[in-house]
């Protein structure tokens, strides 16, 4: 094996045959122009046009580009965790192959890498060529996304720089079901931002309909945090003490002689039952979001180690997980 390049870059593809000719070449002189190592990953996540083809041939005119093809098209986060797995790089940068993350950004995102940012991250200024729908849906996403790891996820993107010791720490978290962005929020390190604005893609069209994006929004929710549980165990504790309340008004009611007969019996009943249903969701809602948060184990902490420069011989990359 040759020696570990500087940077690695990973590029997700599927089905990107008519972007990739234009921006292979301009994510490499990119790269170039930051006089470092470099390698280009490109992850072909079982595309069924002529992406494989085109990774190859590149693969075969620059050894610096390694084609990495999955078996069938497995989803972008699978791809992601792919390329992460194979890089080698002291940094690897996790970029889009369709332009729309520009690579004019690499330069800048090395240099804050190399004065100590470990996670460099392009945020959108602004969410060019979407409609309201697709726009409104992104910023529920994030804003409940934001909340389980106690960070701000509007603009966020999947344009990021990671250092050495983040891939590591990334690919310790072992759950199948992975939101990308939020593990690199929860596993912490120093953050620095560069603006992004929003391009128009090199070629093709988007892969994703309204519709996979909202089956992408739930999933993600679903498999990151235990935030629904949560929600739904904070709203039977809502509903039991608004039951009480009923309670209340129920017995003065009575006390006062203004109830009806038997009108107290059949509510105080019903109160006592739906507290005891509601109570009892409540807290097992409470114990499966603890089983689901210890079934994806997770490491219980992460150390961060101080790099003393830019040109320290990097650690070796772990065993790809089985």
């Amino acid at each position: 094996m040759s020696q570990a390049p500087d940077l690695s870059v990973v590029l997700p593809l599927y089905n990107e045959d008519a972007a990739l000719p234009e921006s292979l070449p301009a994510i490499r002189s990119a790269l170039e122009g930051v006089r470092r190592s470099f390698e280009i990953l490109c992850v072909d996540d079982g595309s069924t046009d002529l992406t494989g083809r085109l990774v190859d041939q590149a693969a075969r005119a620059d050894a610096r580009v390694i084609p990495v093809h999955l078996a069938r098209h497995f989803g972008k986060e699978a791809a992601l965790s792919a390329g992460l797995e194979v890089a080698r790089g002291r940094a690897v940068i996790l970029m889009d192959a369709d332009l729309q993350h520009p690579p004019a950004l690499i330069p800048e995102m090395v240099r804050l890498w190399e004065e100590g940012s470990e996670v460099v991250e392009g945020v959108r200024q602004r969410r060019g060529g979407e409609g309201l729908p697709h726009r409104l849906l992104a910023r529920l996403f994030y804003a409940l996304m934001g909340r389980s790891v106690g960070r701000s996820f509007q603009g966020s993107t999947d344009y990021k720089l990671l250092d050495r010791q983040v891939v590591e720490a990334l690919l310790r978290c072992r759950e199948r079901n992975r939101f990308f962005r939020g593990l690199v929020a929860w596993v912490g390190f120093r953050v620095s931002q560069v603006r992004l604005e929003p391009l128009p893609r090199a070629a093709g069209s988007s892969k994703w309909s309204l519709l996979d994006l909202i089956r992408y929004s739930v999933r993600s929710l679903l498999a990151f945090t235990s935030l629904p549980l949560r929600i739904v165990a904070a709203g039977g504790l809502v509903m039991v003490l608004l039951g009480a309340l009923l309670a209340i008004q129920t017995l003065y009611n009575y006390v006062t002689g203004r109830a009806v007969s038997g009108f107290t019996t059949v509510i105080l009943v019903e109160l006592i039952l739906g507290g005891l249903i509601l109570t009892s969701l409540g807290v097992l809602a409470f114990y499966i979001a603890l089983i689901y948060d210890e079934q994806k184990a997770r490491p219980l902490f992460i150390v961060r180690r101080e790099r003393s420069g830019a040109d320290d011989e990097p650690p070796a990359p772990p065993a790809p997980r089985p």
